[in-house]
């Protein structure tokens, strides 16, 4: 009787390593973006505008900047959670599902490449 699989082949795992890369790259210039949206760096501003105008898009200003700063920490976690995929990598661990043991279907590591548990482990956990 066969073994079954407890770990992806290094081509694999190569495979795995360069989509993560790619979608690391993507992550960290969006991440860029959301942190010089919050600096202003690339605010064009409303200095010269009146007064009426300013105290009227300050609520939605303070609004805008809160949304922005949640979307730079989901960001951050998700870029986190790419890193922690790739050191999976390096420990030939990548694609375990750390509930079942089983290997985690390359189709949903292709959509979701940092996770950590199977379709099954995750619906029975909710």
């Amino acid at each position: 009787m066969q073994k079954p699989n407890i770990r992806y082949s290094d081509a694999d795992l190569a495979e795995f390593k360069s989509l993560i890369m790619d979608k690391l790259k993507e992550a960290n210039e969006d991440l860029m973006l959301l942190k010089g949206s919050l600096s202003h760096s690339d605010d064009h501003g409303t200095d010269d505008t009146g007064r009426t105008f300013n105290m009227m898009e300050d609520g939605s200003e303070t609004l805008s900047r809160e949304e922005v700063a949640q979307l730079a920490a989901r960001q951050e976690k998700f870029i986190q959670s790419l890193n922690n995929a790739l050191m999976r990598i390096e420990n030939k661990t990548y694609g375990i599902c750390r509930v079942t043991g089983m290997l985690i279907p390359k189709e949903r590591l292709r959509l979701v490449p940092h996770a950590t548990m199977s379709i099954d482990a995750k619906n029975a956990q909710k």
